[in-house]
């Protein structure tokens, strides 16, 4: 009976993801661990912000599948304005209210929702979103054509997507013009930018 307890708790431990750049630099923030959950790392998250230097500054950003919320608490760490966290688990979601109340007049909220359900809410328009979603279930293709036609971007915005290698060609609105390309790994990860649609 005494062992049962430290073995339950490890299966429902923490993890920490830390904040690599910023006015919150080399902050740890912890993490739930959660089924499907991969931070992205830091190699991927350094090159992603240097392409983003330039447009993260007052930006309104949505991470739509947050889990961890390493991209969103970066991007407000080096000067976003407003970050929209959205996440499906109760308990994750929980986490990240709490990493935001720890980061001092951090601006944004956590959703506590499924990503495909947000896209068919009343939509608020962002610069920049980030779409890092559970490998292996698919989830691209809808959300991607939904950012699109229901009003989830601003003109130019930006979107970051992060997926597995091994997945087919996405099929993508044909606005959105690929600015990079790279791999890790198993792992694509590109920014793209829209284009006003004709």
């Amino acid at each position: 009976m005494a062992k049962a307890k430290p073995i339950k708790k490890a299966a429902a431990g923490t993890g920490q993801i830390r904040l690599i750049g910023g006015q919150w630099r080399g902050r740890k923030l912890p993490v739930l661990n959660s089924e499907g959950l991969r931070p992205t790392s830091d190699r991927i998250k350094e090159t992603l912000f240097n392409w983003l230097m330039f447009d993260i500054r007052h930006c309104r950003c949505l991470d739509l599948f947050a889990g961890s919320g390493s991209l969103g608490f970066e991007a407000l760490s080096r000067g976003a304005k407003e970050v929209v966290l959205i996440e499906k688990d109760a308990k994750v979601a929980q986490q990240l209210q709490h990493n935001f109340a720890s980061l001092p007049a951090a601006q944004g909220k956590v959703i506590h929702n499924d990503a495909e359900r947000f896209l068919q809410t009343p939509a608020s328009a962002f610069d920049l979103v980030f779409l890092d979603p559970p490998f292996h279930r698919e989830l691209l293709p809808n959300v991607c054509q939904w950012l699109e036609e229901n009003g989830w971007l601003n003109d130019n915005a930006k979107i970051y997507i992060e997926r597995e290698q091994s997945s087919e060609s996405l099929s993508l609105p044909t606005n959105w013009r690929l600015l990079k390309d790279k791999h890790a790994g198993h792992v694509i990860y590109q920014l793209y930018q829209r284009e006003n649609a004709q």
